[in-house]
């Protein structure tokens, strides 16, 4: 039996018992305890549907994971966070209408299926926090159907742990920000008054799952593991100093550390004090300084010119390009 025949066959109610879970929401560190099959939502604004702005190839991701072929990434729509400079804002900002974002559970599972048969073997869940209940019923129908891809949770880590937890048997490689190591910048610019302590919380449970290894198949793809991101944001070097420093302190200086200089400003933040320029040369060497003082050796290092590359246009099919 061919793929497209299993699919059709596919029963969505049997594979979606975590769904139950969104009458009651507290999948997230926002803990609303909103009905999402009812009009009473929670913060993030999202119902119980596949709510994914795009389904595509993405080349953008760190070479362990993307390399040269991509990974399918899935865009989920809104976030439980509301950073002002978000690069996504098209698909995050919870003011907005995402109606016409709404995939049928088996076009969902169509579409990935399709990417997965060029060759791609990597499945990225791009924002997933407020989706993780869609995120294992994914994940169940593509093991259903034989597909086992490396799957990857690619998250700003406001996880509730304990949710975190239940993912250990579902996701191969966590790939989290590590925003803020100011609450209060955390609380000015995403909205959230608590962002260290939870994010801190939700990688500790990810690092007890996977370790700091992150091995590598034969073409150079990483099979599980961890690797820990952070944006440097223009004006606030020393958040980012910080961050580094937390991460060697409470967790280890053995992961693979991502260091990001691909901030933009969006229109909401063009006349920022701070936000509405790109980094200068002195801010991220004094980062990229700190990075090697704490002693981390493995990992990515972005070019300074990197903002010019990532800027994508969710309105179209292909928001990265082709």
């Amino acid at each position: 039996m061919d793929i497209l025949k299993k699919i059709d066959l596919l029963d969505c109610k049997s594979l979606s018992v975590p769904l139950e879970d969104l009458r009651s929401c507290r999948i997230c560190s926002r803990n609303c305890n909103a009905d999402r099959y009812s009009s009473r939502l929670g913060y993030c604004k999202a119902d119980a549907t596949f709510s994914i702005s795009s389904i595509c190839i993405h080349h953008g991701e760190e070479p362990a994971i993307s390399g040269g072929q991509g990974i399918c990434n899935i865009f989920f729509t809104h976030c439980n966070l509301q950073c002002i400079y978000c690069q996504n804002h098209q698909i995050s900002c919870n003011s907005l209408d995402y109606s016409a974002q709404k995939i049928e559970f088996k076009e969902v599972i169509r579409q990935i299926a399709k990417i997965l048969s060029t060759g791609i073997n990597h499945v990225g869940f791009v924002s997933p926090s407020h989706f993780v209940p869609q995120v294992k019923v994914i994940i169940n129908s593509l093991r259903a159907l034989g597909l086992n891809p490396v799957f990857v949770y690619n998250t700003n880590a406001y996880d509730y742990p304990a949710i975190i937890r239940e993912l250990e048997s579902y996701i191969d490689i966590y790939l989290p920000d590590f925003k803020y190591s100011d609450a209060a910048l955390g609380k000015k610019y995403s909205d959230v008054k608590d962002y260290p302590e939870i994010a801190l919380y939700a990688i500790k449970e990810m690092l007890r799952q996977k370790g700091t290894e992150l091995p590598l198949d034969q073409g150079g793809y990483a099979m599980k593991g961890i690797i820990i991101r952070h944006l440097v944001l223009p004006g606030h070097p020393e958040n980012s100093i910080n961050v580094l420093r937390t991460i060697a302190k409470e967790l280890s200086n053995d992961l693979h550390i991502s260091l990001m200089s691909q901030y933009y400003p969006t229109y909401q933040v063009n006349n920022h004090e701070f936000l509405g320029r790109t980094l200068k040369a002195k801010e991220y060497s004094r980062v990229i300084k700190e990075l090697e003082e704490s002693g981390f050796e493995n990992g990515w290092v972005q070019e300074l010119s990197s903002h010019q590359n990532y800027r994508p246009n969710f309105e179209v099919e292909h928001p990265f390009g082709l």
